[in-house]
């Protein structure tokens, strides 16, 4: 129990600087190209955590078992990033999060086809009544009489599949690799991929800029350090449905920074994936 209550507070505090980096990428796709954003976000936060790693314990793990594996999570991780800053480029924060709410219904059915992780009725109700919610945060023309929807409004839920197999990936690399391993990797294969592109969308930014750059990719970096610590102290399944945490602090953020108000088809549609997320959150009767 001490195991699953320190991956539920890894989990939330990653949660939160995962809400501060999708601001600070906002603010920055106005001066900047997406693949730029995702080089610097990749880059200083591999910088930083082996840095902090090197310091803290004097040592660098960077062989793993599983490097193909390694790979594949750490560009999927950037797939992720390219679809949703994308999308931050063109409609609300809160927005944006609501619809990648579909991650953790997504993840408790991988877990439960992949991982072989106990999901019971209640939980697979859930996942079904979060879904419907995603339907309704999407604003389809059949639910809007017409009026059609922003197609940037798409991305987050190709965020949501990408990041629930990610989520996935850092459960199933846990029982593999050394937490610390897959932190140093989480940005290697992303670094690499998005550092080919660099000398086609390259603006040369201030020196302001550069800390704000320094900035995402420390934010970046620690998120999905506290992420990967905390799979390793708690099934995906427990520890998927926190993520309905983020609309709090996108929502703040997104009023506070860029005075925008929510989509109240998105809140509506956030608050139907909430309540399914209680469901699958929701532990299972024990038998006999």
């Amino acid at each position: 129990m001490n195991s699953r209550l320190a991956g539920i507070a890894l989990h939330l505090s990653a949660l939160a600087l995962f809400v501060a980096m999708d601001t600070l990428v906002k603010l920055l796709t106005a001066r900047y190209a997406v693949p730029q954003l995702m080089w610097a976000r990749f880059l200083f936060s591999l910088l930083a955590m082996a840095l902090a790693m090197r310091l803290i314990t004097g040592q660098l793990p960077w062989r793993s078992r599983a490097p193909g594996l390694q790979a594949v999570r750490s560009l999927l991780l950037a797939a992720c990033n390219l679809l949703f800053s994308t999308a931050l480029a063109h409609i609300p924060l809160a927005d944006a999060t609501a619809v990648g709410f579909a991650s953790p219904v997504l993840t408790v059915a991988l877990a439960a086809a992949w991982l072989r992780e106990r999901v019971g009725w209640r939980r697979w109700l859930g996942v079904g009544i979060g879904l419907a919610g995603v339907v309704i945060a999407l604003q389809p023309p059949f639910l809007t009489g017409g009026a059609p929807m922003h197609w940037a409004t798409v991305l987050p839920l190709g965020t949501a599949l990408l990041f629930a197999i990610y989520q996935i990936l850092t459960r199933r690399l846990a029982a593999v690799d050394d937490p610390r391993t897959t932190i140093l990797h989480t940005g290697l294969a992303a670094t690499l991929a998005t550092s080919l592109v660099q000398p086609l969308v390259w603006t040369w930014p201030s020196g302001g800029d550069w800390a704000l750059l320094v900035l995402l990719g420390v934010l970046g970096g620690a998120g999905h350090g506290l992420l990967v610590l905390a799979y390793a102290r708690a099934p995906a399944s427990l520890l998927a449905p926190l993520s309905y945490t983020q609309l709090v602090w996108a929502t703040l953020a997104g009023l506070l920074v860029f005075n925008d108000w929510p989509d109240a088809a998105a809140l509506l549609g956030a608050l139907v994936i909430a309540a399914g997320g209680i469901l699958v959150a929701l532990p299972e009767r024990r038998r006999g």
